[in-house]
């Protein structure tokens, strides 16, 4: 018969798992965001986007355009994130809790940017740039965990 092994998680685990739920905050903003610029802007649902005459001859539909696909992008990283933390945690907890936050922080800045209707404003404060090494790191912290892990079998 097999035995069970147990991850134990460490009592700083509880860092990761609120760096995580602010990732929730963060979607939940964005979209409140995207929801006010598609009202501003006329545009009906099912449509995704505004057309690109649209986004060229009305300023709203571009900003429209803009916070949409800022929040797409975020919703494109989150699961990496959310899953690097996680695994991250079960080792750096509080490195991968400050990752993650930072992230988090990174793309409110990347945001508010990009809802400019400047997609180069999307690198407020170097919000893109922070927002990727953040994301680099706890991809690289995660895959040490899991290396420790495959050794400890």
């Amino acid at each position: 018969m097999a035995s069970v092994n147990a991850i134990v998680l460490p009592k700083e685990f509880a860092y990761p798992a609120a760096a995580v739920v602010s990732t929730f905050y963060l979607l939940l903003w964005q979209a409140f965001r995207v929801s006010g610029a598609r009202k501003r802007a006329g545009i009906l649902y099912p449509q995704v986007y505004a057309e690109k005459a649209e986004a060229e001859a009305k300023k709203e539909a571009l900003v429209f355009n803009c916070t949409q696909r800022a929040h797409q992008n975020t919703l494109e990283l989150v699961p990496t994130i959310i899953g690097s933390t996680l695994i991250a945690g079960l080792s750096y907890p509080v490195l991968a809790a400050g990752l993650c936050g930072f992230w988090t922080f990174s793309r409110v800045l990347y945001s508010i940017g990009y809802s400019t209707g400047d997609p180069k404003k999307r690198n407020l404060a170097g919000a893109a740039v922070f927002s990727s090494l953040s994301m680099i790191g706890l991809l690289g912290t995660a895959t040490t965990s899991v290396v420790s892990l495959i050794r400890s079998l």
